[in-house]
């Protein structure tokens, strides 16, 4: 398995995470209004209930975000190799190694780090569209490309 496709495939994998655990938050919340019975202390029953309405809102939010994600990272083709830094890019750079798909945080495989970052973060817009030994300036140095997949 070539770096890309590990990196889409942990991407896959906290993708899937993120939205078990969300599902898991909303079945609790539904559990908890089904079991919600009126007290003698009926206002405290409404804000309870209300605070339960809230948190599954909140979750439902959460999970469109995912699904936005899940959307995003089909678009990515790890079989293809870019001239040109864009979706689905693997880039090292003089100061990291970027993986250019959805905002998931640090991966490391085999020693090396890589930031799996969405197009959308300023570095990665800093990047898209450039090419081997193109520099960006980013918080006051300077970034050459040495490396794109």
């Amino acid at each position: 398995m070539t770096i890309k496709q590990e990196l889409y495939k942990l991407c896959l994998e906290y993708v899937e995470n993120r939205f078990q655990t969300i599902q898991n938050t909303i079945k609790e919340i539904q559990e908890s209004l089904g079991s919600e019975t009126k007290s003698s202390a009926g206002d405290k029953h409404e804000t309870g209930r209300a605070m339960l309405q809230l948190e599954r809102e909140k979750a439902g939010n959460q999970l469109a975000e995912i699904q936005k994600l899940k959307v995003l990272l089909n678009k990515v083709n790890p079989e293809i190799t870019h001239q040109k830094v864009a979706l689905g890019s693997v880039v090292y750079t003089t100061q990291s190694n970027y993986f250019i798909a959805i905002s998931a945080g640090e991966i490391v495989i085999a020693s090396n780090t890589f930031y799996a970052v969405s197009a959308a973060t300023p570095m990665a817009q800093l990047l898209l569209s450039k090419t081997v030994g193109d520099e960006v300036l980013f918080r006051n140095g300077t970034i050459k490309i040495l490396k794109i997949l």
